[in-house]
């Protein structure tokens, strides 16, 4: 997981979708870490990407899993929308 903030009582993190096996249990402590330390009332996870790998898909298993454990309910969303005024980018070939 990268990036997280605590935020009203909700932890946000954002977790990578490209996480490989080696990558995994780093992860899964990056995310457990605040969530003890802060007790949020909610855990938002942010994937980052449409396609999520195994080794992304156990990393947010796990972290549901602590999240049952302390009682947190735990929210997934999917990657942020383009902003639709935002120009094109442009692609050469």
């Amino acid at each position: 997981m990268r990036l997280h903030t605590v935020e009203d009582g909700v932890l946000h993190v954002t977790l990578p979708c490209d996480l490989d096996v080696t990558a995994r249990a780093a992860a899964t402590l990056e995310a457990q870490a605040p969530l003890y330390a802060h007790r949020p009332r909610l855990v938002r996870v942010q994937l980052d990407g449409p396609d999520p790998s195994p080794a992304s898909l156990s990393t947010l298993a796990r972290a549901r899993r602590a999240c049952e454990h302390l009682g947190i309910p735990l929210t997934v969303v999917g990657p942020a929308a383009a902003d639709p005024g935002a120009p094109a980018a442009h692609t050469s070939m």
